[in-house]
């Protein structure tokens, strides 16, 4: 992605539809984070399976994003994915693991993980996940109704995804 100017009017709002349009509103999510300085935020999904997260543009833009007193929660049902897909996010996340929390949430009787990306003034829900369809936007209503979902995940959710494995 070009270093372009994100201002707050460039962040998608409203319906969109398909795996382009999710991963294009993915990368001018974390290109906005960086240039406005976004404290908090948090990626969601059973699997993470379909994100672009080893891209070199998203381990660029997380880079210039992370600074301390920054937070960035993942949320899943599973992190199986990573070694296999997203070796650049991994190698970043082992880099900034003071401010990256992994909870996983899975098990008979608990709440199905959202699949979205929630910041305090913005967020995107993907509704249909195997057709990468969603909603996204400023609007409190629906950045409140995904925070509902996703804090109710991280009241089940454990510890996950360590940054590094120690060994005997």
């Amino acid at each position: 992605m070009p270093n372009e100017e994100v201002d707050d009017t460039s962040l998608p709002e409203g319906a969109f539809d398909g795996r382009h349009a999710f991963q294009a509103h993915l990368h001018t999510a974390l290109a906005a984070a960086a240039q406005q300085n976004w404290r908090e935020i948090i990626l969601s999904d059973p699997s993470f399976g379909d994100w672009p997260l080893g891209e070199r543009a998203i381990a660029d833009a997380l880079q210039a994003w992370s600074a301390n007193g920054r937070s960035l929660v993942l949320l899943a049902q599973r992190f199986d994915v990573f070694e296999r897909e997203h070796a650049r996010f991994v190698h970043w996340r082992r880099m900034w693991s003071h401010i990256v929390d992994c909870r996983a949430c899975d098990g008979p009787g608990l709440p199905q993980v959202p699949s979205g990306i929630w910041t305090p003034s913005w967020f995107l829900n993907r509704i249909d996940v195997e057709r990468s369809r969603g909603v996204c936007g400023r609007e409190p209503e629906g950045r409140r109704a995904l925070r509902e979902r996703i804090d109710e995940c991280l009241r089940h959710g454990r510890p996950a995804f360590p940054a590094s494995t120690l060994g005997l």
